[in-house]
């Protein structure tokens, strides 16, 4: 009976002792598999720097005959110019917009100048000098939030406790921004100011457009008549509380019985009337904003410049493209060449 608790002590020593080896073999497995990883990436760097080594003189000719010929690429190429304008549609013609810009687009990389001059309003020969059309969003954090803040409005309660801002941000589509820049490539430097009429009546002179156009001042015009009826209502109330409190204030005082409560409660609604005035006058200025904002179908923020600018950077040069391209093709067809060493030897083992 005395030999039992140092059994089961021994027992327990045991069912540890193989607990740790069982932790410690797992660990050793653990960073063996990390070590085979980093050995496989050594690995196949050192095979690429292998490679590169045994064909550097090919490697280096095409690098060199690339830069050359890029130089002389640039030389004799036509200058590119961008210019930028911002706009803002409204009366949810956006989609009609960046449909339009795709349009002059494909007839610019068709080199369809004869269509793309009708399109814009200009000869063929500035047509024929258009190279890119584009249209992106232009919009930041804080345009962001303002969006998702009008969008939650129009919600009920359940729904948007449903929907976070990081969800939204998510789902946000570039149609859903408040400005567009639109972006047009040309070797001519003035082509897109003489453009930019063609573009913004593409979309103004829409019938469905104008129609949401017409309906939106009409429905301001009558908005705007009935907060002008709630002032001069808010005005005549008003002068009737002063009318009422003049009387009171004259009516003479039977003993010493003075009800101070009517006084307090006529100021009271006088103050509440001010309220409602400054809310109304508030929300006029809303309107007045609203109908400067929505007083054309697109409302142009930034017009296109007079001129445009150079288009530079690196990846707009032949010098860099031309040697990146040569470099891509000599190494592919020296791996294709060593794929096909390797697979006669594998086929003779």
């Amino acid at each position: 009976m005395a030999d039992q608790p140092v059994n089961q002590n021994n027992s327990d020593e045991i069912d540890l002792g193989q607990l740790f080896q069982m932790i410690g073999r797992g660990f050793q497995k653990f960073f063996n598999f990390i070590g085979s990883i980093f050995k496989g990436i050594f690995h196949i760097i050192m095979l690429f720097l292998l490679f590169v080594q045994k064909n550097i003189i090919l490697i280096g000719a095409a690098i060199i005959v690339g830069g050359i010929g890029g130089f002389f690429l640039d030389q004799i190429t036509p200058v590119k110019y961008i210019s930028r304008m911002v706009v803002e549609p409204n009366f949810n013609s956006v989609q009609q917009l960046y449909n339009n810009i795709e349009f002059y687009n494909d007839l610019a990389k068709a080199k369809d100048s004869v269509a793309l001059a009708t399109a814009l309003n200009i000869t063929e020969h500035e047509a024929a000098s258009v190279k890119e059309i584009f249209v992106d969003s232009y919009s930041d954090e804080n345009q962001k939030i303002q969006l998702f803040d009008k969008f939650i409005s129009g919600l009920d309660t359940t729904t948007v406790k449903a929907i976070d801002f990081e969800n939204y941000l998510e789902n946000f589509n570039s149609l859903d921004a408040r400005f567009h820049q639109i972006s047009i490539i040309s070797t001519d430097n003035r082509v897109a100011k003489k453009a930019q009429p063609a573009i913004i009546n593409s979309i103004s002179v829409n019938e469905y457009f104008k129609l949401q156009k017409k309906i939106n001042d009409e429905n301001l015009d009558l908005q705007e008549e009935i907060y002008k009826k709630q002032l001069v209502e808010l005005d005549s109330l008003q002068s009737l509380y002063r009318t009422v409190m003049v009387k009171e204030a004259d009516k003479p005082m039977q003993g010493t019985n003075i009800n101070l409560a009517e006084g307090v409660d006529s100021q009271g609604r006088e103050l509440a009337l001010i309220q409602e005035k400054d809310i109304l006058k508030e929300k006029m200025v809303e309107l007045n904003e609203e109908r400067a904002n929505k007083s054309t179908i697109v409302n142009v923020i930034s017009d296109f410049p007079t001129r445009g600018v150079e288009l530079k950077g690196i990846w707009n040069s032949y010098k860099f493209i031309l040697p990146v391209a040569l470099l891509g093709l000599v190494f592919g067809v020296l791996a294709l060449l060593e794929l096909n060493r390797y697979l006669k030897s594998y086929n003779q083992k």
